[in-house]
């Protein structure tokens, strides 16, 4: 036997390499479903990887390429393992593959190593990664390692540049980019981190207790909507949750809620009679009809002189209308003013007054210039089928003699008639006085069409890079990309001392909006060097000029010229980009798990609808007022925002009315099940303040309806209260009535076969976004959002949108984490009720249940085949039974679930405070040392689960010989039973000796489980 000849001994200063030098391969297995291979290998040493380039469709291919690894331990040498593996490239197949296929591998140690000089081409033959993988052919490599001084590697700037170059893959590995306002990840493998989770509560029991009676003042606004600064102390409202302290009663034993959930749980509502003839049939069968008395004043002729005319509506009900005043142009008779105006003036059948008042006055003079009145009861109904009205010529008519003798003359054209809201006339009517009447009209807004714009910068060259540098300095070069708001910035670039060039090969995503031709794409070279940047070119792009793809292809990539700065001349260099606007992925403007659609940017990858999500916003009862007015009483003026996909509707604003009506119905195309639609209700304040002045819109409540909780094709009227969380605690504002129906096929195949396919675009998978991209992602294209609604008329604040699209839902909030830790109790509740049964059973407490049991496990053991299908047809037989306790109504917010109920004042302020912190210093001291102790207890958790599984590779790790001789006797011991004993006889022994009575029992733990808690774990070794 022979020894392996150990290479000598490095000395100072030297750096091993090992050399593979991968030549070709023979008779390789075709695997690309067309009756050939794209084949390429990889190289695995030392815990780098490296690979060649791919052969297109060749199963015996040639390479002759060298792949360089540095030994880190060259004393340890002999005992490092190289993998070789030879793999398929599915990028050049057919399109069907979903991954690279398995061809071959090689395993050599470094004892089959040779010194340069000695090598040889040896030919591998390709073994199997499995006993189910098929493989054949052979790979002829050379393997040689040499030793080199280090001083040869580069120039003598190279000792400062090393550092440099080692920070890089510190940044790579987790994938993680620091910029300036924020973190990016680049492309490379996720890394999986745990996040704080804060300590279980002591008591495992959810009770069901009723909450008390809260009243609500009518007349006293809040303090945080009406404006003014939120009271931190003092004692709260009446309304106002706090927490109770002391432990809820109980035992063990965990429990679902089941009970409603009082003042705060959605109710079902039945529609009230609307009055109308029950004959005629409503087109918004969903809301409730409401009859509108429309007049249309379109002009006048013949007037009284006069200077500038309007015209004044007085109906049976409702307040005065006024119209816009006429305008004269130059050179045109001041007899015959236009309007064209329609007004929609609340009616009801039963009033009092049945006239309709209609006169015609000067502005400036206030003269009275004629009338006309009508009687209601000979007012035409029209319904929505039937063609508008015609105007007609009313002769206008004056009052005493006396008062307007010769300034009543002329006609009036106009047309009235009874109608609901839907009238196509409704929408654009005048209904109030209001100082903007945009508001009272309902809207409907469309989000932006964004992209993903992927900026992969690859090099830059001929840079005018400043010769004065200190000595051994290398330029610190990066490269700044600015669009919009958003911005940039790659890491140090590595520069190539042969062609003077400078590589970086690093992707940066941003949001981009359409119109693409408003904001361009900026990119700066800068240099670092000093302390001062100084730029050494920039380019502008335009987006139009960016090519677009809906898939994983290949874009080509473009040289692009630096135009110079400071006087540096027109020609600063070039950089080497490849550009794409991304339409393969959905761009996230909402958390993934209250998303309203799934769909990917480009039209040509949206599938097409498989029914409609009908809403009709009733109204709201019972709000508080939200602002104060001069005579002491406060009033609310409330408006209903709604989004769902890309489109976004509001209701007109009905002014000072605590129980506002709205009765507007919108439909929705539906896509994709599972998705979320968000109601929100607002308090305007931008229609009474000047646009000058920024008031932001107060927050009344919200609701959000899942989809797929709804059943295909059935109304739900619910009443959802409006809650708000503010720093004061839980407040129930007033309730919000919507009727909502899911028009689908119940069992339509595509709507099923939605279930199985996945839920983002193929983009998403095919090359994934991390978190924390994702998320910075989000944040600007909720920006984008909201400055794009902010410029319609009448505008969605950008308040109104980040409330609607939970932009604030990933801050941290000690109220969240208890809110996820109950959760995680009640998933994990049937498994607790299992465990407490089957202890019963084992203990014999139910004689007559543990003597079934018994009977029932002979049977499955004797029977085996049964077991699949019992368990099969138990599922289905609960599943059948929880059919009585279904949800009758779609859920809104729950507050038990939110722990909004029971949270603590300091709770609460920490979760509305700034970043930075606004709280003086010893506040936040506290609150960090609070931090500190659930982070030690979750970290002592996490110990105590490393512990285990450290306890499990101890039985055959020999840390304890004693420990893992008897472990391996033990199971010599039962295999030798098992080979002997009939395996059903082992089934029965085991299952009556779990079941034994507890007079066979002893008190004390079990042999097993005492030699399982003293195997050692590796506490023992943490400093």
């Amino acid at each position: 036997m022979t020894t392996p000849m150990q290479p000598p001994p490095l000395g100072p200063g030297f750096v091993r390499k090992l050399i593979v030098e991968v030549v070709e391969a023979r008779n390789l297995l075709p695997k690309d479903g067309q009756g050939s291979s794209s084949p390429y290998v990889v190289a695995d040493f030392d815990g780098h990887r490296k690979r060649t380039s791919s052969r297109y469709k060749d199963l015996n291919p040639v390479w002759n390429e060298v792949l360089e690894f540095i030994v880190s331990d060259p004393h340890n040498m002999e005992f490092e393992e190289l993998n070789i593996e030879v793999n398929n490239d599915k990028k050049f197949g057919n399109g069907s593959g979903r991954k690279n296929h398995f061809l071959g591998r090689v395993r050599l140690y470094g004892t089959q190593f040779s010194r340069r000089g000695d090598e040889g081409l040896v030919y591998y033959t390709l073994e199997k990664r499995s006993v189910f993988n098929w493989v054949r052919g052979e790979i002829g490599l050379k393997i040689y390692y040499y030793d080199e001084m280090m001083e040869e590697e580069g120039p003598p700037p190279q000792p400062e540049q090393e550092p440099q170059q080692q920070q890089a893959p510190e940044h790579e590995g987790p994938g993680v980019v620091v910029e300036e306002g924020g973190a990016f990840e680049v492309q490379g493998p996720p890394e999986h981190c745990v996040p704080g989770v804060p300590h279980s509560p002591h008591v495992v029991v959810i009770e069901e207790s009723p909450p008390p009676v809260v009243h609500v003042p009518q007349d006293q606004p809040m303090p945080e909507m009406a404006g003014q600064p939120p009271p931190v102390s003092g004692i709260p409202p009446p309304e106002v949750r706090r927490m109770q302290s002391g432990r809820i009663p109980g035992g063990e034993r965990v429990r679902i809620l089941k009970r409603p959930n009082g003042d705060y749980s959605p109710k079902v509502i039945s529609k009230k009679p609307t009055g109308v003839d029950s004959e005629r049939v409503h087109p918004y069968e969903l809301v409730e009809p409401m009859q509108y008395l429309f007049v249309k004043i379109v002009k006048a002729r013949g007037l009284a002189p006069n200077e500038s005319p309007y015209v004044k509506i007085r109906g049976s009900s409702g307040p005065l209308l006024t119209s816009k005043p006429a305008q004269y142009r130059p050179n045109e008779p001041n007899d015959s003013p236009e309007w064209n105006q329609v007004f929609a003036l609340g009616h009801k059948a039963d009033t009092a007054s049945t006239t309709l008042e209609i006169s015609v006055w000067d502005y400036p003079t206030e003269q009275f210039l004629g009338g006309v009145c009508f009687d209601l009861s000979d007012v035409p109904v029209r319904d929505p089928p039937d063609s508008p009205l015609a105007p007609q010529w009313y002769r206008l008519e004056g009052g005493a003699v006396e008062q307007n003798s010769g300034r009543v003359s002329g006609d009036i054209q106009l047309a009235v008639w009874i109608g609901t809201q839907a009238d196509e006339a409704f929408p654009e009517a005048w209904s109030s006085d209001v100082p903007d009447v945009a508001y009272t009209r309902s809207k409907v807004y469309q989000s932006p069409k964004l992209w993903y714009l992927r900026v992969n910068i690859i090099e830059a060259q001929d840079l005018n890079i400043p010769p004065n540098l200190p000595p051994l300095t290398a330029p610190e070069i990066r490269i700044k990309v600015q669009l919009g708001f958003q911005s940039q910035r790659t890491r140090r670039g590595c520069m190539n001392n042969h062609s003077l060039s400078i590589h970086w090969n690093e992707d940066l995503l941003f949001v981009a909006g359409e119109p693409l031709e408003e904001d361009p794409m900026i990119l700066l070279v800068e240099d670092r060097t000093t302390r001062e940047a100084a730029i050494l070119g920039h380019i502008v792009i335009p987006l139009t000029s960016i090519e677009q793809r809906i898939d994983e292809r290949h874009v080509a990539s473009k040289w692009f010229s630096l135009d110079g700065l400071n006087g540096c001349g027109p020609y600063s260099g070039r950089v080497h980009l490849r550009l794409c606007l991304e339409g393969g992925y959905h761009v996230l403007d909402e958390a993934a798990h209250v998303c309203s659609d799934f769909r990917a940017t480009a039209k040509q990858l949206w599938k097409p609808p498989i029914g409609i999500l009908e809403l009709g916003i009733l109204g709201a009862r019972s709000l508080i007022p939200m602002k104060p007015r001069p005579g002491g009483k406060g009033s609310t003026d409330a408006y209903c925002v709604a989004k769902y996909g890309k489109k976004w509707v509001r209701t007109r604003t009905i002014t000072d009315s605590f129980d506002p009506r709205w009765n507007e119905q919108y439909t929705w195309q539906v896509y994709d099940p599972c998705t979320v639609l968000t109601i929100g209700v607002f308090d305007n304040w931008r229609m009474f303040v000047d646009a000058s002045e920024d008031k932001p819109d107060n927050r009344i409540g919200k609701v959000r309806i899942r989809v797929s909780t709804l059943e295909s094709n059935k109304v739900y009227t619910s009443s959802y209260p409006l809650l708000v969380l503010s720093r004061c605690g839980l407040k129930k504002i007033g309730e919000i009535e919507l009727a909502v129906r899911f028009a689908c096929p119940s069992l339509l195949p595509d709507t099923c076969a939605l279930y199985g396919q996945p839920l983002f675009p193929r983009m998403h998978y095919l090359r994934p976004l991390g978190l924390a991209q994702q998320e910075a992602l989000r944040g600007a294209a909720t920006k984008m959002v909201a400055q794009w609604l902010s410029k319609a008329e009448p505008p969605l604040g950008h308040e109104v949108v980040r409330y609607m699209l939970d932009a604030d839902s990933q801050t941290w909030s000690i109220r969240k984490s208890k809110a996820n830790w109950c959760r995680i109790v009640a998933v994990l509740a049937w498994a607790i009720g299992l465990a407490k049964w089957l202890d019963d059973i084992r203990r014999w407490r139910k004689p007559v249940t543990t003597v079934l049991v018994h009977i029932l496990y002979l049977v499955l053991v004797w029977y085996p085949d049964l077991i699949v299908p019992t368990g099969f047809l138990y599922v289905v037989l609960i599943g059948i039974w929880y059919y009585r306790f279904r949800p009758r109504i779609p859920a809104g917010m729950d507050t038990r679930l939110s722990q909004a109920e029971t949270v603590d004042p300091d709770e609460l302020d920490e979760e509305f405070d700034t970043m930075p912190s606004s709280r003086p210093p010893d506040i936040v001291q506290v609150r960090y040392d609070r931090l500190r102790m659930l982070a030690a207890r979750v970290q002592t958790v996490l110990g105590d689960f490393a512990a285990q599984g450290e306890r499990l590779q101890a039985l055959v790790s020999w840390r304890d010989p004693r420990a893992t001789k008897i472990f391996i006797a033990m199971c010599l011991t039962i295999t030798v039973t098992m080979y002997v004993v009939p395996p059903k006889m082992v089934a029965v022994a085991l299952g009556f000796y779990y079941l034994r009575h507890p007079m066979f029992r002893d008190p004390m733990p079990s042999a097993s489980l005492n030699f399982f808690r003293r195997l050692p774990s590796l506490s023992d070794r943490l400093m």
